[in-house]
């Protein structure tokens, strides 16, 4: 009589003790990748002294006089001269939060412990939802270049880019020089601050020649080739990242990227509320429900137009 088999499946031969052989599942899961928010930190004008509380925030900026260039007489006393109103910013306060609710069940039977990934999870999407709220805000405004049939445009419109209108140099110079021409502010060590998606930033690096951003790095600063990043250049300081906003506005549904460069107080913030995370009270009969969400009571705005400028452009991929 021929050997009989108990082996993990039922095959000739052989018997399968399928129940005792199942799939092993690790215990830690990992969380989706994830970029890093950043846009609060551009809001660096906030409330000084409130009157009170409010659904609201104005913040308000003096005109400086105009130039005394006219000698005075010595024997004339001289007209006084007016100041004139001040210049509103509302910042608008709103709540905002997401929660969720955790069964038991879930808790008890679950793998993994759920709880601490539930905190991970409302945590980051509050810092996720705070940072798309800002993006927004700063995506407004009418400081725009718009680059179309290769020639860049003072606020164009967005739907003549084409899927092949790429930047270039050319374009941070531009915005760079009416931020200085406006007397905006930089942001540090006389530079300012270009948020750029990798993608149009892989766009600016393969800009050659005498005016574009390889050819100077490829002689004088190797190391930004070397490791891939735009550095410093034209007066700004790049941020690639993927939270810049784009949409499939442009000439034939292209994809327009939004890179925007701004100075100080390009943007407002004012907190009611610091959003913060919250651990509900179980209130059900059966104790059954926890919830954990986030909350707070905050809004944005532009404060000084002058200091943001935004300029569309498609991207090679």
């Amino acid at each position: 009589m021929a050997n009989q088999f108990t082996g993990t499946a039922a095959i000739s031969n052989q018997t399968g003790i399928t129940n005792l052989v199942q799939a092993a599942y690790d215990k830690y899961v990992e969380f989706a990748l994830r970029s890093e928010p950043l846009w609060r930190s551009a809001c660096d004008k906030r409330p000084v002294d409130v009157t009170s509380p409010g659904s609201s925030v104005v913040f308000n900026r003096y005109s400086d006089l105009s130039a005394a260039t006219t000698p005075l007489t010595e024997n004339v006393d001289p007209d006084s001269v007016a100041i004139s109103n001040t210049t509103p910013t509302t910042v608008t306060l709103n709540e905002y939060g997401n929660a969720v609710l955790t069964t038991e069940s879930l808790r008890l039977e679950s793998l993994s412990d759920i709880d601490p990934a539930a905190a991970d999870l409302v945590a980051y999407n509050m810092r996720d939802t705070l940072d798309r709220l800002v993006a927004n805000v700063a995506n407004g405004g009418s400081n725009t270049l718009t680059k179309a049939a290769g020639v860049y445009t003072y606020g164009g419109n967005v739907n003549t880019v084409t899927s092949t209108t790429y930047i270039t140099s050319a374009a941070i110079r531009k915005v760079v020089a009416k931020l200085r021409a406006a007397s905006a502010m930089p942001i540090s060590n006389g530079l300012y601050a270009c948020y750029i998606h990798p993608d149009v930033a892989l766009d600016l690096r393969e800009d050659s020649g005498a005016s574009g951003w390889r050819s100077p790095h490829e002689y004088s600063g190797a190391s930004s080739i070397w490791n891939g990043v735009l550095g410093v250049y034209e007066g700004a300081f790049f941020i690639e990242t993927p939270r810049t906003i784009s949409a499939t506005d442009g000439n034939t549904s292209a994809k327009v990227h939004r890179t925007i460069v701004l100075g100080k107080q390009a943007l407002a913030e004012a907190v009611a509320r610091e959003p913060g995370v919250v651990v509900g009270p179980v209130t059900d009969k059966l104790m059954r429900f926890r919830p954990i969400g986030w909350k707070g009571l905050l809004g944005w705005s532009r404060y000084r137009e002058e200091a943001l400028w935004r300029i569309h452009t498609s991207a090679s991929q």
